[in-house]
């Protein structure tokens, strides 16, 4: 059994784990000695010309690099259609994010990284976004990755399809927690245990979290052959976070801002991203795509309604919060600056005749209640917090309240905003959130008007309802979209990934779900297709 030694990789900034796939490692009598390109290639910030291309390179000396790109439209390289160079070093981890111009749209190109010493990254695959005119275009959509809890099939399964055009990942990329602070009882599954042994605080510890995850060779394949967008949820710096803080950092831990400020840092050095914290692509005359914001840059503290279910007359307690604090219009997950610039975005979006508006959000915004019969779906050996979980959400049902106030359930106000600001422009308006670990679909609502639809995509691993549940997942759903109104379907069982297909006048979105996350595997299945069609916002 080879053991990492976590010391020799923070002191030396060698944090690339994926060197235990290279030729050779067994005989590296220490990690601390792997250099080179240590975890493959990425690309991401597509445009119809433009690309952000990204490596990581550790010299042999530990030090400083130069290292150029070169795009080509074959695999032999023999015409350089684009290319530029970068210098990087220990102080952004090695890593490299070089953007090109000059492409073309709708274009396939192959790229690869140059070291100063000749030797060259493998070789990446990335699309180009359409320009004008455009039939139709495929996105693979993910979120939650655990990496204890099974294999990422997900991406795997995706990675492999000739089909889409494009990746998107709507947050928790990874989990901050320690190895057994959020994984299966039985522990992790194949032995996949994330670096560092422990809850993740500082920057290097951020940085070894990614090169872990990074380490996965079907994420590493997905990023190699797929151009990604992608926005962090709270996982990527610490549970139910917000500006001020999060669940899951205490006081013993040091300073918030710090820690924030070590999860942006590496998120930003170790992700095919731009430093811009929000941004509009044009996918041709199809549709525009909003990538935002939800977490750490303006969102107020979610609502505190633990002591609501303690006091002496808990439905008056939540019934005085329902008609008060919890339609405060200072609430806000976007912020004032971001909400400007969302609905001016989408209005000129329809202005320019864009056929959709994509928004992207990282918790889910449609209408999620507890059924009455929850309670009985428990298992008998169902943790306490499980069972609290239960209890607290159907007593906010009955004076209707949701279930959640992490995601927009707890920010009714900017919700109602957002919906109307999207109706007021004419849009065409698909949402797409991730976070819970199980599929949705949602017909929005706003003034008792349809105001868009939205796709909410299952984990790739992370344990939904059925982890604490003994009750048939089919009948769970059924209640679930008897209580809650603006639900039209969900799975409350399954892992995987949605296609979401855009053409003039539909919008398609397939949930595909995977085999197991259990073993390694290829295999997933369509397990349900939702349809809206253009000037309706409701599911056909």
């Amino acid at each position: 059994m080879i053991i990492i030694d976590r010391r020799s990789l923070l002191v030396t900034g060698i944090l690339g784990i994926a060197g235990l796939a290279l030729p050779g490692f067994a005989q590296t009598p220490n990690v601390a000695a792997l250099r080179g390109f240590t975890h493959s290639v990425a690309s991401g910030e597509p445009g119809p010309d433009t690309m952000l291309l990204w490596t990581r390179y550790v010299p042999a000396d530990g030090g400083t690099a130069e290292l150029k790109v070169e795009v080509a439209e074959t695999p032999d390289f023999a015409r350089i259609a684009a290319g530029g160079v970068m210098i990087t070093g220990p102080w952004r981890d090695h890593t490299v994010k070089v953007t090109v111009d000059g492409l073309k749209p709708a274009t396939r190109y192959h790229y690869r990284f140059v070291a100063p010493d000749g030797s060259f990254s493998p070789v990446g695959l990335t699309r180009t976004l359409p320009e004008g005119a455009t039939p139709s275009f495929k996105a693979a959509i993910f979120s939650c990755s655990n990496l204890p809890y099974g294999y990422f099939n997900a991406y795997g399964h995706a990675a492999a399809r000739d089909d889409i055009d494009l990746s998107i990942h709507l947050g928790d990329y990874f989990y901050e927690y320690a190895p057994d602070g959020y994984a299966p009882p039985g522990g992790p599954v194949g032995g996949r245990v994330p670096l560092p042994p422990s809850e993740i605080l500082s920057l290097a510890d951020y940085r070894l979290r990614y090169a872990s995850y990074r380490a996965d060779p079907d994420l590493q394949e997905l990023h190699r052959v797929k151009p990604m967008i992608v926005q962090w949820d709270d996982h990527e710096s610490a549970n139910d976070s917000w500006e001020g803080g999060a669940q899951n950092h205490q006081p013993n831990e040091g300073d918030w801002s710090l820690r924030k400020a070590a999860a942006v840092q590496a998120y930003r050095e170790w992700m095919p991203v731009s430093d811009e914290p929000w941004k509009a692509y044009d996918i041709g005359t199809l549709a525009t795509l909003f990538r935002t914001e939800t977490r750490l840059l303006a969102r107020t503290a979610q609502p505190d309604v633990a002591p609501l279910f303690r006091d002496a007359d808990p439905v008056a307690a939540l019934t005085k919060f329902r008609d008060g604090a919890w339609m405060d219009p200072g609430m806000t997950m976007l912020g004032t600056t971001q909400e400007s610039w969302l609905a001016h975005a989408m209005a000129r979006s329809v202005k320019a005749g864009q056929r959709w508006q994509v928004v992207g959000f990282g918790t889910i915004m449609g209408e999620q209640r507890a059924p009455a019969e929850a309670i009985g779906w428990l298992k008998p050996d169902a943790p306490a917090r499980s069972r609290n979980y239960v209890e607290s959400g159907i007593m906010a049902a009955k004076v209707g309240l949701p279930s959640n106030f992490d995601n927009w359930g707890g920010y009714p106000a900017a919700r109602k905003r957002f919906l109307a600001s999207a109706q007021t422009a004419g849009a065409n308006l698909v949402v797409i959130t991730g976070d819970s670990h199980n599929a949705w679909a949602f017909d929005l609502g706003n003034d008792g008007k349809p105001a868009g639809v939205e796709f909410a995509g299952q984990a790739v691993t992370s344990p939904g309802y059925e982890s604490a549940a003994a009750a048939d997942p089919k009948a769970m759903a059924a209640a679930l979209v008897k209580a809650s109104g603006e639900l039209k379907w969900c799975d409350v069982s399954r892992r995987g990934y949605m296609a979401l297909t855009l053409t003039p006048d539909r919008v398609t979105n397939d949930w595909l779900f995977v085999d197991t996350v259990k073993a390694r595997s290829t295999n997933a299945s369509v397990g349900h297709t939702a349809t809206v069609t253009r000037g309706r916002n409701v599911m056909a």
